[in-house]
């Protein structure tokens, strides 16, 4: 095996190991030395960064990437390897063990070439190799442009001066649990996807700036620009804006919550009208998740709203709840005719006794139930732990279908009155 640093001037060095120890990779160093001999070098983390930096890395044609579960707290730093190693035209095997399914996507979405589980299986590394071999190399590019292009954080050029005046619409749930995150990703992605032909724009924003989850959802990073634009939304304009957006498949665009857990009223209502505004401005539509705690700024949010959509279940907790925030907003005088309550796990068509007890809770309640969604069993929470919306994981989903639907018609009445105005 080659020394740690590569070293060219005896031997050709045309691949290298990255790895935190490639000593806890013995099956690897057996393959490596088996497919090249003497020709690999081995590098860690950081060596890589360094390395892939110089004019001896232009001989190497791949790289082998090896990760366990120690390695996750790191995805940030291999993610920069693979772009870095990319951007030079070096090919990555990544090879993992114990790893996440959500860290692995992550990875493989960033431009990982090839994957192989570890313990490698026989004669899966060379298999691996002459695959690599026969796929034509891309052309060169800057390591700008290849960040931009392979990480899913990306972001969006907005336009100076536009004013969209897109639709807002939230999901507040009325307790735990209730699939108001699960609502607000999914409309947001089936919103972005309605219309084949012309797809509108969206973004989607995380307002639940403690335990927000819509990031682990879609899979994305949360970025530290988030803070720094909530601190001061004065200062904010479109560039600002921008980069605090991540952007999710070039299909939507996330405002993720912060990094950190930060206080609810660390931003204003004046600050959370500016960021809206600023959404409305350059986007068709604007989902936002809402924490399921009512702060000052919820008032400005429920006016801004065009749909507050407010999901809960069948059970004592959703019903008393929905009952008090209800009565709080008319203590205020808000307009609670913007409340759109929505029903998940709702009772199948041939529950009878089910269907009941839903009548029994919307008269009690005084509300009216207008949308009801199917229990989507185990594939939501799979959904949600591979960072993937319905529409990709589970399509054929019943829950997801019912929101595709509501999807198609918030998108067709926004046409209608588009088109009457």
């Amino acid at each position: 095996m080659s020394s740690t640093s590569p070293q060219t001037e005896a031997t050709s060095i045309v691949a290298c190991t990255v790895s935190r120890d490639v000593q806890v990779f013995d099956l690897l160093i057996e393959d490596m030395e088996n497919a090249l001999g003497e020709s690999w070098g081995d590098l860690g983390f950081s060596e890589a960064l360094a390395f892939l930096d110089q004019p001896e890395a232009e001989a190497l044609e791949f790289i082998a990437l090896a990760i366990n579960s120690e390695d996750e707290d790191d995805l940030v730093l291999i993610g920069e390897i693979i772009t870095l190693a990319k951007s030079q035209n070096v090919k990555v095997i990544l090879i993992a063990e114990d790893v996440t399914p959500t860290a692995l996507h992550q990875l493989l979405r960033q431009g990982a070439d090839e994957f192989v589980p570890y313990p490698l299986p026989e004669g899966e590394l060379i298999a691996a190799v002459e695959r690599l071999k026969k796929v034509p190399a891309p052309q060169a590019q800057p390591q700008a442009q290849a960040q931009a292009q392979a990480s899913p954080g990306s972001k969006p050029q907005l336009k100076t001066g536009e004013d969209k005046q897109g639709a807002v619409l939230v999901c507040h749930g009325m307790a735990g649990g209730t699939g108001a995150t699960t609502l607000a990703v999914n409309l947001a992605w089936e919103l972005a996807t309605v219309d084949k032909k012309e797809s509108p724009s969206v973004c989607l924003l995380d307002f639940d700036m403690q335990f927000g989850t819509v990031a682990t959802y879609l899979d994305l990073a949360r970025r530290e620009a988030v803070f720094e634009m909530l601190s001061d939304t004065e200062n904010m304009d479109e560039e600002v804006f921008g980069q605090s957006l991540v952007d999710c498949q070039e299909t939507l665009q996330v405002l993720t919550a912060p990094t950190d857990m930060i206080p609810l009223d660390i931003v204003s209502s004046e600050d959370i009208s500016r960021i809206i505004a600023m959404a409305r401005a350059h986007f068709e539509y604007v989902v936002i998740d809402m924490p399921s705690t009512l702060v000052g700024w919820t008032e400005t949010i429920l006016n801004e709203a065009h749909i507050y959509f407010c999901p809960l279940e069948l059970d004592m907790r959703s019903a008393q709840n929905a009952l008090r925030f209800k009565r709080a907003l008319q203590a205020e005088e808000l307009p609670v005719e913007k409340l759109r309550y929505v029903l998940n796990r709702a009772p199948k068509f041939t529950d009878l006794n089910g269907k009941s007890r839903v009548k029994r809770l919307a008269e009690s309640l005084d509300i009216s139930i207008d949308v009801q969604m199917p229990d989507g069993g185990k594939q939501i929470m799979q959904a949600g732990d591979h960072g993937l919306p319905l529409a990709t994981s589970a399509p054929k989903n019943p829950l997801r279908r019912e929101i595709a639907k509501l999807a198609t018609s918030i998108h067709d009445l926004t046409k209608g009155q588009a088109q009457a105005a």
